[in-house]
Order: structure tokens, then C-alpha cells, then sequence
């Protein structure tokens, strides 16, 4: 519903598109490399980009919805991403953050003091582990339905450029 408000509201340029498809891409990088590391309350990730912040997803997103921002340029689209993100974000993080203290109590302490809870530590403190990307952790996470979202967001907003 958001998505559809956006590209509604959506006043944009040809240099905000590829501003915000740029920052868009980068937030879906992100996504991509944690769900390629993720299984799900199953053991602690430590891998890949959760070396870096506590929760990569959460950061990817907040990536996109800069891009969709930027390329909507929309004072409107700002204060709906602004909302949105401010009060549901600090409670979902909130909330996986005491899931995670429940479920590896000993594993999550010493984590939390190594790796930042959102933004990243760009000099990781947790040694680099071989734990490859896995295109299967990929697909079980369904991260396939972000890039489908993202692209008919895109093709939206290309539309509305154009008409």
C-alpha cells in the first residue's frame, strides 16, 4: 500500500531515479548477502554481513526506502517513509533483540558487544569465517519476493517519469 502511495505521490526526475535505483540496489544487495547466511532461530548468524551489524535486513530496508525517497521526491513520501520506519522499526528491532537473548543467551551477549546493533562497523570485530553464501538459504528465506517487489516498484516509477 505504501509502495502505491509513493509511486502516487511520486514527482520524479530522471537524476532522482537513478539516485534512488542506486541506493535501492545497495539495500538490496544487502538483503540478498543476509539471506544468504540466515536460518532463522536455528543458531546465531554470524556471518557474512551480520559481521558488521546485528541486523543487515533492517538496514537493507532502510536503504531501499531512501531510494524509493529520493527518486519519488516527495516531501510526503518522506514523512510516510520517516513515520513508518521510526515508530515500527525500533520495536521489531527491539523485539528480535530479546528473541535472540532468549534463544543464545551466552552467544547473543557476546555478540552484542562486538557488533553494532544497526548501523554497520565498517572494521568487523568477529573474525572472518568461511561460511559461504548459500543460494538455498536464499530461496528458503523467499528473498526472491523483495527483488520481485522492487522491480514492479521501479517499473512504476519509470512509468510515471515517461506519462
Amino acid at each position: 500500500m505504501c509502495v502505491l502511495l509513493a509511486v502516487v505521490l511520486a514527482k520524479p526526475k530522471l537524476w532522482s531515479l537513478f539516485v534512488g535505483l542506486g541506493l535501492t540496489l545497495l539495500g538490496l544487495f544487502i538483503r540478498t548477502w543476509a539471506c544468504g547466511h540466515l536460518e532463522k532461530e536455528k543458531k546465531l548468524i554470524t556471518t557474512g554481513p551480520y559481521r558488521y551489524t546485528r541486523n543487515p535486513l533492517y538496514l537493507g530496508n532502510l536503504l531501499i526506502g531512501i531510494g524509493v525517497v529520493v527518486s519519488a521526491l516527495s516531501l510526503w513520501v518522506l514523512a510516510v517513509f520517516l513515520v513508518l520506519f521510526l515508530v515500527f522499526y525500533p520495536v521489531v528491532i527491539h523485539s528480535e533483540k530479546q528473541k535472540m537473548e532468549h534463544l543464545f543467551p551466552t552467544e547473543y551477549a557476546t555478540y552484542r558487544e562486538k557488533v553494532p546493533l544497526f548501523l554497520p562497523n565498517l572494521k568487523p570485530s568477529l573474525p572472518r569465517q568461511t561460511t559461504p553464501f548459500s543460494r538455498s538459504l536464499y530461496k528458503k528465506n523467499k528473498e526472491y519476493r523483495a527483488l520481485i517487489g522492487t522491480a514492479i516498484f521501479w517499473i512504476a516509477m519509470a512509468g510515471r517519469l515517461i506519462f
